[in-house]
């Protein structure tokens, strides 16, 4: 979503316009529109029309999703948020809640998934979906995106925005152009027509500064690049990004889309607004990130087999450190106590930036065994987990904190009285 400024609108074009000719164009890219603002103002329908900003909201917090009320100030998602109360000072500046926007997410997909079982989900807010098999029950690729659309308003009262083309790289810009709430098709044979008045930096691989490695060669455009000879492209960018740029200007893009998409870790984290020394705080910002990642692993049917824990220093330096436990867990305390462990092993005494906690080596949940502890009870602390999770689904996460989930204990205060 990040270029959609750069990229002006196709609808008024009809080579590419929803009325376009879709043969041979099975592939859509589906994006939702400023999916988390969309979420929060569906939630508060009093905020619709007005710029509407979700992120962090302290003073070293940074946007996630920005209404387009917001990005007509220069808002974006990325930015730093005082930067964006500097631009839009009257904007509504909300925290993020990804307990909702996933389960926005699982709706939505399952929309794509009532179409066809080809989706590639990319983030919580866009997918790839191969239409091939589906023309027969619901018509050409168009008339797929037109529904898909139509069932997103009705049903889940949000818009996204699709392209439909021959390849993944090509769609995937046409939805961008179409947004926000449009739909922009690229005919087969209308692709280099599409492509080649883009800028450079349209294409995957090309950021600020090859962009401007690129323009200072004087290929400013995409077909400026198709055009130039790949041994000066190998000079400016290298071998294998030299090929790979060339081939997708001139529209070639052979990727399938994939179904399946198996998370390598599920993590979270947490910047402080002022630098912290002090222990407990540290400890509190754990168990809340400890619970994160639990719910996140429970959601997706998944355990871990290795905690990590990150710690930023005040003065940007990154310390990481991770343990392997016997037994994968997705239980919030096993890591909890895991993180601890390693953040009293680390015994540092200076001021600390951010702190996150990451399971790693995931497996799905039911193929994974699970062995009791010596002395443990048959039923314990997952149980109690997934009963909150209900609780939450129920009346909402809010009034289950981690400190109620987990406890109060310190796990190593058995070991050390002294420590907080």
């Amino acid at each position: 979503m990040g270029r959609s400024q750069s990229l002006p609108r196709g609808d008024g074009d009809p080579r590419f316009g929803p009325d376009a000719d879709d043969t041979d164009c099975p592939i859509l890219h589906v994006d939702m529109d400023a999916f988390f603002a969309s979420v929060e103002v569906r939630r508060r329908p009093e905020l619709r029309g007005k710029p509407v900003v979700v992120g962090g909201i302290g003073p070293r917090g940074v946007v996630s999703s920005a209404s387009y009320e917001a990005r007509r100030y220069g808002v974006r998602s990325a930015m730093p948020t005082a930067r964006a109360r500097a631009l839009c000072p009257h904007a509504v500046y909300l925290p993020t809640d990804f307990g909702q926007y996933s389960a926005a997410s699982r709706a939505v997909m399952q929309i794509f998934r009532d179409v066809t079982p080809l989706v590639e989900p990319l983030s919580l807010d866009e997918a790839f979906l191969d239409v091939s098999g589906a023309r027969r029950l619901f018509g050409p690729p168009a008339e797929i995106a037109r529904l898909i659309r139509r069932r997103v308003a009705e049903e889940q009262r949000l818009t996204c925005s699709v392209g439909v083309a021959p390849s993944k790289f090509v769609a995937k810009l046409g939805s961008t152009r179409a947004k926000p709430d449009g739909l922009l098709v690229v005919p087969v044979d209308r692709v280099l027509d599409f492509l080649h008045p883009l800028p450079v930096a349209a294409l995957w691989g090309v950021g600020e500064r090859s962009a401007e490695t690129l323009r200072r060669m004087g290929l400013n455009t995409v077909g400026d690049l198709a055009e130039a000879p790949v041994g000066l492209l190998r000079r400016a960018v290298g071998d294998a990004a030299a090929q790979h740029l060339h081939e997708l200007a001139w529209g070639r893009d052979p990727r399938r889309v994939t179904p399946e998409h198996a998370e390598k870790s599920i993590g979270a984290e947490v910047t402080f607004d002022v630098d912290v020394r002090d222990p407990g705080e540290i400890r509190r910002a754990l168990l809340g990130l400890a619970e994160k990642v639990g719910v996140r692993l429970r959601r997706a049917g998944q355990v871990g087999r290795t905690v990590s824990l990150k710690v930023r220093l005040a003065d940007f330096r990154t310390v990481s450190r991770s343990r392997t436990l016997s037994v994968p867990t997705d239980t919030a305390r096993e890591i909890f106590d895991t993180a601890w462990a390693l953040w009293t092993v680390l015994d540092t005494t200076e001021p600390i930036r951010l702190v996150g906690v990451r399971a790693e080596g995931l497996a799905a949940a039911d193929r994974t065994p699970r062995q009791l502890t010596l002395g443990a009870p048959e039923r314990g602390w997952r149980e109690a987990e997934a009963a909150a999770d209900a609780a939450a689904a129920r009346f909402g996460r809010s009034v289950i904190g981690p400190a109620s989930l987990l406890g109060r204990r310190d796990p190593r205060r058995d070991e050390n009285p002294a420590r907080p």
